[in-house]
């Protein structure tokens, strides 16, 4: 068949160009497994530094191995003076986004082993972006409020350090359980469109901080992230749960797209979604807003009887970060600190087993003519 001739998949959808062993969706069941252990236990059963490990590593960790892990994590936390300059330099009226993006760019720049590919190098590398990514963020949302960067500290777990980082206190263990989960439900989906970003760089031979910022320019579009915090802009026009259900079935008859509901691989629910709503409930009653849990009570069920769709997870994730106390824009930096372990965790696969990726395309032009 010729190039022309081929069927385009828009999209590639049904198309499956690589084999992966880090996460797999069963659109079947609506479940997801990280190397095989279902997202919600793992998210009920262990803290997001034994997630990292499964995902970086490819195993759960021993306590031997989980304490070295968490020990090399806890001693590359600071950022280099370089990098907190140029934190400090950037405008607080960009997008967060850029600002992460940049901040990953800046990392590649300054690492001595940004050009080595192998296996042990990346591994590091990829350490380094898993412990640094949280004082990048925290130091940005800080920098933006006109506060003081806080240093952070090695005696404290990796959600516990994000909190003291960001409030310069470590919050409830709700709170803080609620946090750790959704880094362990956000780190990893499969061929999705930053992950494929990411496989498609580090196929040229290009390094793994040119994977990562490419990933986090495709998970600043709005088609991949930016849900969770289009959900809590959504919940605050509403503001009551009295004008929650005539809101939707109103927005549903305009066409109105209503970000958090529906997703291009799961059909019938999301299978994290339980387990986030469970901490989003826990933080809300904590909180004294169970008006939230109604009003997405309320949304959801209109949204499921009109139109069969269900939640994905950041309907659920979008109220809890915003009652953790975290800027809405700052959402999807926080999806960023988890997905990083993802993203590297599917660069050392394509740099183990690689071949450039190169798809066709089917031309659509005006036929060969002569140059007048």
């Amino acid at each position: 068949m010729s190039e022309n001739q081929s069927e385009v998949k828009k999209g590639l959808v049904g198309v499956v160009v690589d084999t992966t062993a880090v996460s797999k969706v069963m659109q079947e069941i609506n479940a997801l497994t990280y190397r095989g252990y279902a997202v919600q236990d793992l998210a009920a059963r262990c803290r997001f530094e034994q997630v990292a490990h499964l995902l970086l590593k490819g195993a759960l960790p021993t306590p031997a191995e989980l304490s070295a892990f968490t020990a090399e994590e806890r001693g590359q936390r600071a950022l280099s003076p370089s990098l907190a300059r140029m934190l400090d330099a950037i405008p607080t009226q960009a997008h967060p986004m850029d600002m992460v993006r940049s901040a990953v760019s800046h990392m590649g720049m300054e690492d001595e082993e940004t050009a080595d590919p192998s296996p042990e190098a990346n591994l590091r590398k990829a350490m380094r972006l898993y412990a640094r990514m949280p004082a990048v963020i925290a130091r940005l949302m800080r920098n933006r409020r006109g506060q003081a960067a806080v240093a952070p500290r090695d005696d404290l777990g990796y959600a516990e350090n994000f909190f003291h980082m960001v409030f310069e206190a470590v919050p409830e263990p709700e709170v803080v359980k609620a946090f750790d989960a959704s880094m362990t439900l956000y780190a990893e989906h499969s061929f999705n469109a930053s992950t494929f970003t990411a496989r498609v760089i580090t196929s040229t031979n290009s390094d793994i901080y040119s994977a990562l910022t490419g990933a986090v320019g495709a998970l600043k579009g709005n088609l991949h992230g930016g849900a969770n915090e289009a959900v809590m802009h959504l919940l605050q026009e509403i503001g009551h749960a009295d004008r929650a259900e005539a809101w939707m079935e109103r927005a549903l008859v305009e066409g109105r797209k209503i970000m958090g509901f529906g997703h291009r691989v799961y059909k019938n629910g999301d299978s994290r979604v339980p387990t986030m709503r469970e901490h989003f409930e826990a933080v809300a009653l904590l909180k004294g807003r169970a008006d939230l849990v109604e009003m997405e009570n309320i949304l959801a069920g209109v949204m499921l009887r009109e139109k069969n769709i269900h939640p994905n997870l950041d309907f659920p994730a979008g109220p809890a970060y915003y009652l953790m106390g975290f800027d809405i824009d700052f959402f999807t930096p926080l999806f960023v600190m988890a997905r990083v372990t993802g993203w590297s965790a599917h660069v050392f696969e394509q740099v183990a087993d690689n071949r450039l990726i190169r798809p066709l395309s089917a031309y659509t032009g005006p036929d060969s003519r002569p140059v007048p």
